[in-house]
Order: C-alpha cells, then sequence, then structure tokens
C-alpha cells in the first residue's frame, strides 16, 4: 500500500466554520483514481473528514429519486450533508433519523460553484451513526487539539518565512504554504473558533452541573 492510500484512509477532525472555508480542491497527480482533497486554511489535507454534531434538520431535496439532506451543527457552525441511491446506508440514517440527535459521520469533502461564483462546501457520508452527548463532547475537545495542532505548524513554518535565522533550515510544510496562497482568512480566526467551542462545551457542562445540584 503507497503512503498516498496510506494517508487517504486517515479522517481528519474538522470544525465547521473552517471546513465550510476549505473551497480549494486538488489532486496530486494526474492518475483520474488519485484521491481529490479539500485543503484545510489551517494547513492539511482531508479526503475524509469525521465529524459530530446535532442533526437539527433533514429534507428530501430529489426529483427523481431520493436525495436527502441533513443540517448537522456543531459549537462553530454548520456542516450540510447529502446522501443519495449510491450512499444507501447514510440516506437512510438521515430518512430514520429523528432530528435533533446527535450525530457522528464519516464521509468526503464536496464543493460546488454557485452561478454567482460562490464555493459551497458539503459532505457526502460514507456513514452516519446516532450518538451521545459524551461521544459529541469527546469529539469537541479532540477536534480542538487537532486543529491546534494544525495552527501551531502552520504558524511556526509561517514565522520562518517572514524571519528565517541565519543558517536555519526553514520547516517545509507544503500545505500550509497553499492555503497561505489560496485563502485570505488568518489562522488565528480559526484558534477563536476553537476558543468558542471549548467555552461552549465548559458552560453547556456547567449548566448540566447546575440542573443536576437543583434537583
Amino acid at each position: 500500500m503507497s503512503q498516498a492510500e496510506l494517508t487517504r484512509e486517515v479522517a481528519r477532525r474538522v470544525f465547521a466554520s473552517e471546513f465550510n472555508d476549505s473551497t480549494y480542491t486538488f489532486k496530486e497527480s494526474d492518475d483520474e483514481r488519485a484521491p481529490n482533497y479539500a485543503l484545510l486554511p489551517t494547513g492539511d489535507r482531508a479526503n475524509r473528514v469525521f465529524i459530530v454534531g446535532t442533526l437539527t434538520e433533514t429534507e428530501d431535496v430529489g426529483e427523481d429519486s431520493e436525495y436527502w439532506r441533513g443540517r448537522v451543527v456543531d459549537p462553530t457552525g454548520t456542516f450540510f450533508v447529502y446522501a443519495g441511491q449510491y450512499q444507501p446506508e447514510a440516506a437512510a440514517a438521515l430518512r430514520d433519523t429523528e432530528p435533533p440527535a446527535y450525530v457522528s459521520i464519516v464521509g468526503k469533502p464536496r464543493t460546488y460553484e454557485t452561478d454567482d461564483g460562490t464555493v459551497n462546501v458539503s459532505v457526502r457520508p460514507e456513514s452516519i451513526a446516532v450518538v451521545d452527548d459524551a461521544t459529541r463532547d469527546r469529539w469537541v475537545v479532540e477536534t480542538a487539539e487537532r486543529t491546534l495542532d494544525r495552527i501551531e505548524a502552520f504558524e511556526e513554518w509561517e514565522a520562518e518565512q517572514e524571519a528565517p535565522e541565519s543558517g536555519s533550515t526553514a520547516p517545509t510544510n507544503e500545505y500550509a504554504q497553499m492555503a497561505r496562497e489560496q485563502y485570505d482568512s488568518p489562522v488565528v480566526n480559526y484558534r477563536n473558533n476553537v476558543i468558542q467551542a471549548l467555552e461552549q462545551l465548559e458552560d453547556a457542562e456547567g449548566e448540566t452541573d447546575d440542573a443536576e445540584a437543583s434537583a
């Protein structure tokens, strides 16, 4: 198995705010079977993503056959998930799950350019499962950690580009370089999203503790 195949199996944890900004896609070879990657603004590539959030709405938007759209909300924004006849199990999950419900989803990023040139990013799910609040909370914490790891690597690379030390070898981070070329959004925005997500989680836990104490 090649390194590309090994990497392709990794589902990146990413918050909705960053995922929806991941509008640039690319392949790393001319092979027509080569995987498509979404470029994350924090400097990584994602062929697959792992998300957990609240399924707040489902709708069959298909015309000739079922084509389900789901809205999945995390502390930073909304993922849009689409599944049809080629993802029968995921489509069935969207059809049969009554919102609101916590769900975990593994899927592939997909981009679509509208008539006005706006690029929308969505998830084509491979699997959808209903989960409990503890699973959702754990995902928020782990996604915050992975996002901060990407941000720190990006900032380390960026600092070296702007003020290289004499005789040093700049760290190579090709995806950070691509992100800086393709996107205008500074990575500090995503650090702020991490803080927002963790604070929201902490507030929710505090409310739960208060409710239990007063029960």
